[in-house]
């Protein structure tokens, strides 16, 4: 419609299409597409283009995002912490996409009062990130490397992954971050080697991970005054900085070993441009699947981008 179809060809079209559509949902639909015709101008003025699909990622940006949790599941399953949590007053449901994510429900608590959290048993985290852990495929007893740590939202996801007879090695230029990441990883049991802003030369892992700092645009909803604080200006350096990161990680692949590449930002120049810019350089890895991305408006979560490679034996 957006191209010039006729508002009533387009709507006529999906109605017959769907003959089990319900007289509400028939109506709602009627409604939203020719709500979209009647604000086609105004839709492209607001996107600055002719992609009103922009406003809905904006309208997602401007929403406080979901409070998510990860079960710590090297100490509890998701079901009976979901059920402890509701004997206590908090209601959550299963992450769609997230096998050990939760959803609180019930109004923001108040989480790092929870016994349960004081236990370790549960770790404030977004759905997306659990996703980019998740897409390092740690198993257990592996060796794993987390060469942007921060405070180890992701580390300690990973330490539960490979378990009592894995080992993770973190590593981060902010040493506040790495002590936040100590007293986070003795409280949730986990095996957890810190080394500062760098790994030892000789250090092979067969799964690193590299969080790369990035502009963050895909978080904005976090921080309801970041995107005034943001200066464009300091992107332009970004992604130099974020492919000499990531070189430096590969050479801590052991030959066979997986490599995951991720940022929290929407910018194709920090993404796909410095994913695809590793791979002009870097032969010897193969990228596993396609590039992951994560969507505020489609999926729920923050915005995330990830790429894989396998390192060739």
């Amino acid at each position: 419609m957006l191209a010039g179809t006729a508002a009533e060809r387009v709507l006529d079209r999906f109605l017959r299409s769907r003959p089990d559509l319900a007289a509400a949902g028939r109506q709602a639909v009627a409604e939203a597409i020719f709500g979209v015709g009647l604000w086609r101008r105004r839709l492209r003025f607001h996107a600055g283009e002719d992609a009103p699909p922009l406003l809905l990622l904006a309208d997602a940006l401007s929403l406080p995002g979901p409070v998510f949790l990860r079960v710590n599941r090297s100490r509890a399953s998701r079901d009976a912490l979901a059920s402890r949590l509701l004997a206590e007053g908090i209601e959550t449901r299963p992450t769609r996409l997230a096998p050990d994510g939760l959803e609180v429900l019930s109004p923001r608590p108040h989480l790092l009062a929870l016994p349960a959290f004081r236990e370790g048993l549960l770790e404030v985290q977004d759905e997306g990130s659990q996703l980019l852990g998740e897409a390092l495929g740690a198993l257990p007893g592996e060796t794993v490397l987390d060469l942007c740590a921060g405070a180890g939202g992701k580390t300690l996801q990973l330490a539960a992954a490979v378990g009592p007879g894995g080992r993770v090695h973190a590593c981060d230029p902010d040493e506040a971050r790495l002590d936040r990441l100590r007293t986070r990883a003795a409280r949730a049991g986990a095996a957890v080697t810190i080394h500062g802003p760098g790994p030892p030369p000789d250090l092979l892992a067969g799964r690193v991970l590299v969080d790369a700092p990035c502009s963050e645009l895909g978080a904005l909803r976090r921080g309801p005054d970041l995107r005034f604080r943001i200066d464009p200006a300091s992107f332009t350096a970004l992604p130099a900085l974020q492919l000499g990161i990531l070189e430096r990680a590969a050479a801590h692949v052991r030959p066979g070993g997986r490599l995951v590449y991720a940022t929290c930002t929407l910018r194709r120049e920090e993404n796909e441009g410095v994913a695809l810019a590793f791979e002009e350089r870097r032969a010897d890895f193969t990228r596993s699947g396609s590039f992951l991305r994560l969507w505020p408006h489609r999926h729920g979560t923050d915005g995330f981008f990830a790429a894989a490679w396998t390192r060739r034996a």
